[in-house]
């Protein structure tokens, strides 16, 4: 058999319904012997594997050439925005960074074993591709070139391989096809990407050079190989992955969506544990997903499921993604809350969760604070079979919400980044008893970001001091702290319930002072000022909505495009807002409504003015703009520090300080510049403070 043999289109698209991986794709690989590949980034040359072909490609006596860029952050970006040149020992840094972010771990995935494997072998050949004599410009192609020794085929366009969720064929969009055997111009095209490819790796193109991977590299990469057997083990070890994938995922449709290892092992953890269990994912790390794909199998079983969220936004937006997720088979949908009232009419709920004797799948979606209401709980038919999904499940521990935990269901399922909730070992222990435990594995934003499930990520703390006249407010609220401790330690009595009541006041007080200083807004416009470019979507996060409204005035006068989305707008503009956003890009300044499950991947860049010591709240914020997508390889954040205006003048003023520190710690212990880390020391030796010996420790929001 040769690719002669193959009918090919000469453009394929998804968009029209044509499944490029498995009609395209797949069959080429699997009879060429060389497969020569220019793609974006490095970053994605793991995903280039068909691994349906993969096995064929190899016996066959395949060899694959791949050449593609490094990434720029947003610094180089910048650097090419003023004209500066980027060094090229710069661009093979970066470059080196990124292979050793793959290669530099004890142990590696299974497609990444693979990987190793095969460039060990010589399978395998990777070059990066920089500017000759412009080092900024960047290296973009998207072409491919099939042979099997007689006759070739070349493909170019817009495909985008990745790999999700151990998909066979990836997420593919459109290209254009030529072969060696048709019409002249087909040949013509295909011979020019063979020959421009051929040009930049034999290191004769005009313009580009073509680095190889840095030999210290190399050598991580063979001493991963040496301690597999052999690299189709874990080929094998992939496959058996794919075939769970599809038997637990929650999209049957062919191509769909398949669930990753780490959600793999969370539903098998929690079909072991009777169907009962709490995820603890990280923001962005696909927690919705896996709770879909344990409906599915529940609903498969005829089981009746009940799902509650905490907002009507992620009502809606839970129902959406239902809809198309399950789009290959009928479900039907009782909505409750956010003005949806048809279930307290003709025992409407009470016939979508009792037990089914028929065929029939039914999905409740309820907003919590209409699902803690006794009349709701009335209504709802409580049994074995009966599936409990809670999102945000953190929200179900205040002592009304708990009513909820009386119903008997059979199954349950929560999900949270943080179901712990601080200060409130009650409220948090009552979500883990009802639902069953955390069930293994956590997987925790280190863990995402490590195996490129949300993208990396800089981080910029950047000091904001309090006006004068705050400064005073602030010390003053704090010498009244003091005395109040001092007549509670001095009296017979020690701290009463009033005096603890109003020391507790003060420091609320004084924590809003931080909150709502008034240089953020000046802070905030000159960072956007500076930084922002016209197609990039920033999201602002205001304490509250003075502050928004000083922002969004101040922003608007400077010309920066910006909208207002909080909890307090009309559904129908908050959907508005978001569409508007996504598609077009801008600024969106906002109170903690996007903190929750609000999906806005797309975004890029993040600005906190909101001072919430909280680890629930800037864990949500972080993991908003951390969600990959296309074209989007890095994130940015941006933290305004509150520090007094009179730097060490007060042991008193190191408590803000270290207030302050503690969120910034948290942040930039993952960011890509260990700069941020000498930034926050350098603050605290200012104001006295010991860097190390600074403990986690959160205040009371």
């Amino acid at each position: 058999m040769n690719l002669k043999s193959l009918k090919y289109k000469s453009y394929y698209s998804k968009s029209n319904g044509d499944n490029v991986g498995k009609d395209f794709y797949i069959p080429t690989m699997s009879i060429s012997k060389r497969y020569d590949r220019a793609t974006g980034y490095f970053g994605s040359t793991i995903y280039i594997l068909a691994w349906a072909a993969l096995k064929d490609f190899v016996d066959y006596g395949g060899k694959m050439r791949i050449i593609c860029s490094p990434y720029l952050s947003e610094k180089d970006q910048d650097a090419i925005d003023e004209g500066t040149r980027i060094k090229e020992s710069d661009n093979v840094q970066v470059i080196s960074d990124e292979l050793r972010n793959i290669f530099g771990k004890k142990s590696l995935s299974a497609p990444e074993r693979v990987l190793a494997c095969l460039i060990s072998l010589g399978t395998i050949e990777i070059k990066i591709a920089v500017g000759k004599e412009d080092i900024n410009r960047l290296f973009h192609d998207k072409v491919g070139f099939f042979t099997d020794g007689e006759n070739s085929v070349a493909f170019r366009g817009s495909i985008n391989e990745t790999y999700k969720g151990l998909s066979n064929d990836g997420n593919f969009e459109s290209l254009d096809v030529f072969t060696s055997w048709g019409e002249s111009n087909d040949v013509e095209r295909l011979n020019g990407i063979s020959a421009d490819f051929q040009s930049i790796w034999d290191g004769k193109n005009s313009l580009i050079r073509a680095i190889d991977i840095p030999s210290d590299v190399k050598s991580l990469i063979k001493e991963h190989a040496r301690k597999e057997s052999s690299w189709s083990e874990a080929y094998d070890e992939i496959l058996a992955d794919i075939d769970e994938g599809l038997k637990w995922s929650a999209d049957k449709k062919e191509g769909g969506r398949r669930p990753r290892k780490h959600q793999l092992n969370s539903l098998k953890n929690w079909e072991k544990n009777k169907r009962r269990g709490l995820f603890e994912h990280a923001t962005g790390s696909g927690k919705t997903f896996t709770a879909m794909c344990a409906i599915r199998k529940c609903l498969e079983e005829n089981c009746p499921v009940i799902i509650l969220v905490p907002s009507v936004g992620l009502l809606n937006q839970w129902k959406e993604e239902l809809e198309e997720t399950f789009s290959d088979i009928r479900v039907s949908y009782l909505l409750c809350g956010g003005g949806n009232n048809n279930w307290k009419n003709d025992n409407l709920l009470e016939s979508f969760t009792r037990p089914l004797r028929h065929e029939s799948k039914r999905i409740t979606l309820a907003v919590m604070d209409t699902a803690v209401t006794d009349t709701f709980l009335s209504k709802i038919v409580a049994h074995d079979k009966l599936l409990v999904v809670a999102d945000e499940v953190h929200r179900m521990g205040s002592e009304r919400k708990r009513n909820f935990f009386n119903v008997n269901a059979g199954y349950r399922l929560a999900m949270s980044a943080t179901p712990q909730r601080y200060n409130d070992n009650e409220g948090t222990l009552s979500i883990i008893n009802y639902f069953g435990g955390i069930l293994p594995p956590k997987y925790t934003l280190q863990d995402a970001i490590n195996d490129g499930v949300l993208c990396r990520y800089f981080y910029y703390p950047n000091v904001v001091k309090l006006a004068e006249d705050e400064q005073e407010q602030w010390d003053r609220i704090s010498r009244e702290i003091s005395r109040n401790y001092a007549i509670a330690n001095s009296s017979s009595t020690g701290m009463t319930p009033s005096l603890n009541q109003r020391i507790q006041r003060l420091l609320i007080e004084r924590a809003r002072i931080v909150k709502e200083a008034r240089n953020k807004t000046r802070f905030a416009v000159e960072i956007l000022k500076s930084k922002y470019r016209e197609g990039q979507r920033w999201i602002v996060y205001c304490d509250n909505q003075e502050q928004l409204n000083h922002v969004l005035i101040a922003l608007k006068e400077i010309g920066i495009r910006a909208y207002e989305y909080h909890s307090l707008l009309p559904e129908d503009v908050k959907k508005q807002t978001l569409l508007f956003f996504r598609q077009i890009g801008g600024v969106v300044v906002s109170i903690r409504c996007l903190d929750e499950g609000i999906d806005i991947p797309n975004t890029t860049h993040a600005l906190i003015l909101a001072s919430s010591q909280n680890p629930r709240e800037f864990i949500q914020r972080r993991g908003r703009i951390l969600r990959k997508s296309d074209n989007k390889y890095h994130s940015y954040l941006y933290d305004a520090l509150v520090l007094p205006n009179n730097f060490g003048e007060s042991d008193k003023h190191a408590k803000m300080v270290e207030t302050e520190i503690l969120r910034a710690i948290e942040f930039g212990n993952m960011s890509e510049d260990p700069k941020c880390i000498v930034d926050l020391k350098l603050i605290a030796i200012r104001n006295n403070l010991d860097f190390n010996e600074i403990n986690n420790g959160f205040e009371n929001d």
